[in-house]
This record gives structure tokens, sequence and C-alpha cells, in this order.
């Protein structure tokens, strides 16, 4: 995927780049060239912002631990969990994100799709 035209708001160029594909905040902070921390502040208005679109739906599939595991599938919070609960580690690899198009087919096993305004307050 190439660089989103600048005349765009940088939500509406985060929704473009996220539009039927996933993407973790690290991905998404250099092509923005903003920090990381920013984009998981504006990807909680890009979910608010989706969930009023009936024709898209933001999906989060979520972390796992590299060494037992454990997938976060209950996790709300869009940022990197710091360790499993599990094994204690602290390696585990980031959540990457990804809006649908409905129709697009591209919705996995392992994602949580957002079905509320709310979904991820974090």
């Amino acid at each position: 995927m190439g660089m989103v035209p600048l005349e765009r708001t940088l939500r509406q160029r985060l929704i473009d780049l996220l539009t039927d594909t996933r993407m973790a905040t690290d991905q998404l902070a250099r092509m923005l060239g903003i920090p990381e921390r920013q984009v998981e502040e504006h990807l909680a208005h890009v979910v608010k912002t989706v969930s009023r679109d009936r024709s898209r739906r933001f999906v989060l599939e979520p972390s796992i631990c590299l060494d037992c595991k454990f997938m976060f599938r209950d996790r709300t919070r869009l940022t990197r969990p710091s360790r499993c609960p599990q094994c204690r580690s602290e390696g585990i690899s980031a959540p990457r994100y990804g809006i649908d198009s409905l129709g697009s087919g591209l919705t996995h096993a392992n994602t949580k799709v957002s079905q509320r305004r709310d979904a991820w307050k974090g």
C-alpha cells in the first residue's frame, strides 16, 4: 500500500490505510509519519466513526503471547498488552487492526469485530 494523499485528515488517511487490510500500530505510524501512541489515540475515534457506517466494520486481530500462544480474545483496549496473564511473559505480538467493507469476506476466525459504538474504550 502506498502513501495516502495529504489533503485528507489524519483520521481519514488512517481509515483509508486500514480498509480491507490488517495493520499494526507501528506500520501505521511509519506510513503516517506520527508516533505510535498517537496512532492508538486516533484509532479510538476511528472505531466510533466506522461503527456509524453500516457498510463497514472495524476489526481487531488480538495480540498473542509469543511464548505460550495465549490469545487476548477478550481484551477491549486497543493497545498491546504488557504481560501474558498465563505465563507472565512480556513477549506479546502487536494487535492488528482493519476495516472490512461488508461483503469483502476478510473477517477471520481470530478477529474481534466491533458491533457497538463503545466496543473499544481504553
